[in-house]
């Protein structure tokens, strides 16, 4: 692109003004604010930011959330959220607002792009060139534990099926769409064979509507592994979201830091942009941070909202800035960079490449007529659902496996039987081993006797005799059927 078609380019993309609603965040964040916000005026991005207070000071305030209703407002009145990093005060009782922001505003997928910029920022696998998209809104980052007994505490993990096929949606068309050639799925379904294994088989399900695209599915633990040592065989990545908040910083510090990396959140009406690293407390008003990783999160927002002119031109002054050697501290090396420079000198130099691209990096290009990327969810058939049984789940600890398999075996009621127990997921009645460690707290499964429907009457009738034969329930699990095939994990020897 030539400077008159730049000029004229960013000229119509900014006819009009976008509400914008901003957040300076805590620690480092807003020196990177405003670090990144003056690189966007001096470039001519048309964005009116309205700024708003969240985080470590709204917690403080007694805000368990740390976002008040005015900010809310804000957020839905522009749908658009460039958000500096936040601190979370230590302690309990404090809800992770990235996490109750995603969910909120319906974030579905996180998408994290990870280049190398070798030989110009260190890293040892200059290949690489990936981009992860992360399931964003479930798994257990939605946050629900409990206190169960003296000696444990679970979390729930939350995998629905419209979820999993929204975000493995997102990722083909964006690979369909941005030119990537094959999707990588991850997950751990030889282990989690309902929750992970509903993941895989709705990726399943979606490749096969795109077959111009090579598919392949790895466990997490291998693609992991093959992500930090092997990442230029990947493209894009579609995970869950515990998986690929861990797999997506592996992947950016392999291509040479952290600090470099930015992310979209996007959903079917908002969209909220940032840094993928944390607030850095210890480094804040220093003028050392990068800023280049909000930087990277803010020429996605400008994508967004139809500004790709303006993005691409701050984009290729970035790679220009790489490329001769001006680096923050967290890249800075000796053997390769020119310049040691601090947070607003680093976008100073931003500045002053404007309209110059790379000669070495391979400068990037927009497609302007690239739309926003928009899913579908097919309409589930539903499925015959019937009640097969319960697990009880007790707080006990008065004595073996052996004894309270035995005690229990009398509490049946009707045709409810007890038919296993686990303690921590290991079957230890009957036929249980004695050098099994148990903890207090046991998982009871009452089947009914002809592996046929029962009625929750009967759960409760078992219950009550239960209760009254002097046991402490703390949670039950219903156990069901859909379309005949069951519903619940299976102990061994089921």
């Amino acid at each position: 692109m030539n400077h008159s078609t730049l000029e004229a380019e960013v000229k119509e993309q900014t006819a009009h003004s976008i509400p914008v609603t901003v957040a300076y965040g805590d620690g480092i964040g807003p020196e990177i604010m405003k670090a990144v916000l003056l690189i966007l005026e001096k470039a001519g991005a048309a964005i009116t930011p309205e700024v708003i207070e969240i985080g470590e000071k709204v917690y403080l305030s007694g805000n368990t959330a740390g976002i008040d209703k005015s900010a809310w407002e804000s957020l839905r009145k522009t749908k658009v959220f460039l958000k500096a990093p936040i601190t979370t005060p230590q302690g309990g009782g404090y809800k992770s607002l990235n996490v109750t922001t995603r969910k909120t505003l319906g974030l579905f997928a996180n998408v994290r792009p990870c280049v190398a910029y070798a030989p110009f920022v260190t890293t040892n696998y200059p290949e690489t060139d990936m981009v992860i998209i992360r399931e964003n809104e479930e798994d257990l980052y939605a946050g629900i534990e409990h206190r169960q007994t003296q000696d444990v505490v679970q979390c729930l993990k939350l995998i629905t099926r419209s979820g999993c096929e929204k975000v493995i949606r997102y990722a083909f068309e964006y690979a369909s769409t941005r030119g990537r050639k094959k999707v990588t799925c991850l997950s751990k379904d030889n282990i989690m064979k309902l929750t992970d294994g509903l993941f895989h088989k709705v990726f399943d399900e979606v490749s096969q509507e795109y077959p111009e695209l090579e598919t392949e599915h790895l466990i997490i633990d291998i693609g992991a592994a093959r992500l930090a040592t092997r990442p230029e065989m990947f493209d894009v990545v579609v995970t869950s979201n515990l998986y690929g908040d861990i797999v997506s910083d592996i992947a950016a510090e392999v291509t040479g830091s952290v600090g470099m990396a930015g992310s979209a959140n996007i959903g079917m009406d908002f969209a909220m942009f940032e840094a993928i690293h944390g607030s850095a407390p210890d480094i804040a008003g220093q003028d050392i941070a990068n800023p280049s990783g909000l930087l990277m999160g803010a020429v996605k927002m400008l994508i967004h909202i139809g500004q790709a002119a303006i993005a691409e031109n701050i984009h290729n002054a970035w790679l220009k800035t790489l490329e001769d050697g001006i680096h923050t501290a967290d890249v800075y090396n000796e053997d390769i960079s020119k310049e040691k420079v601090g947070t607003q000198a680093f976008a100073e130099a931003v500045i002053s490449r404007l309209g110059q691209k790379p000669n070495t990096i391979k400068p990037v290009t927009y497609n302007k007529e690239l739309k926003r990327i928009q899913v579908h969810l097919n309409t589930p058939v539903e499925a015959k659902k019937e009640l097969l049984g319960v697990d009880i789940f007790l707080d006990w600890n008065k004595g073996t496996a052996e004894q309270l398999g035995k005690e229990l075996s009398q509490s049946k009621t009707t045709n409810l039987q007890l038919q296993m127990m686990t303690n921590r997921g290991v079957k230890v009645y009957p036929d249980g081993l004695e050098e099994t460690y148990c903890t207090d707290h046991w998982r009871c499964r009452f089947i009914h006797e002809a592996k046929t429907p029962v009625t929750y009457k009967e759960v409760i009738e078992l219950l009550n005799t239960v209760t009254e034969a002097g046991f402490e329930v703390i949670k039950t699990e219903n156990l069901y059927s859909f379309d005949g095939k069951i519903g619940f994990s299976l102990g061994q020897g089921q």
